[in-house]
């Protein structure tokens, strides 16, 4: 579980850019199945992660750091949970990869002001969104 991570043997890691006051900088995605989640991150978005042991994996790739951690518990927007949205410059072909990796789709493609996206739950429970702008 989360809370059984020895904090003496974790340090954020170095991120690209330095945090502004503020602002996020660090999320963390609760997972049913913490190898099956870096996975499919790994190969969806081609994050690489740092092992800090068997419940948390931290990731640096992205616009934003953060981990991924076992838990019994998973963040979707039914109960209440905070929704990623991640960007994609070909939001189709990034959801038929999803897809293809495991994910669930919870909402298919819909538009919204400014852009578009859908809604996906991967394979360790968690729901998050892609979204893009709109086609020219």
């Amino acid at each position: 579980m989360h809370n059984k991570l020895n904090a003496t043997s974790f340090k954020m890691p170095n991120t690209k850019i330095h945090p502004a006051h503020n602002t996020i900088n660090y999320i963390e995605i609760p997972s049913s199945d913490l190898n099956a989640s870096v996975a499919f991150f790994s190969k969806l978005l081609g994050w690489t992660f740092t092992d800090y042991g068997n419940d948390y994996k931290a990731f640096n790739d992205s616009n934003i750091n953060g981990g991924i951690y076992t838990s019994d518990k998973i963040s979707t927007t039914d109960n209440g949970g905070t929704l990623i949205v991640i960007y994609s410059k070909n939001l189709e072909a990034t959801m038929q990869e999803a897809i293809k990796l495991g994910a669930t789709i919870t909402k298919e493609i819909f538009s919204f002001p400014g852009g578009q996206r859908f809604h996906f739950t991967e394979p360790g429970g968690s729901e998050l969104a892609i979204w893009s702008e709109l086609p020219k």
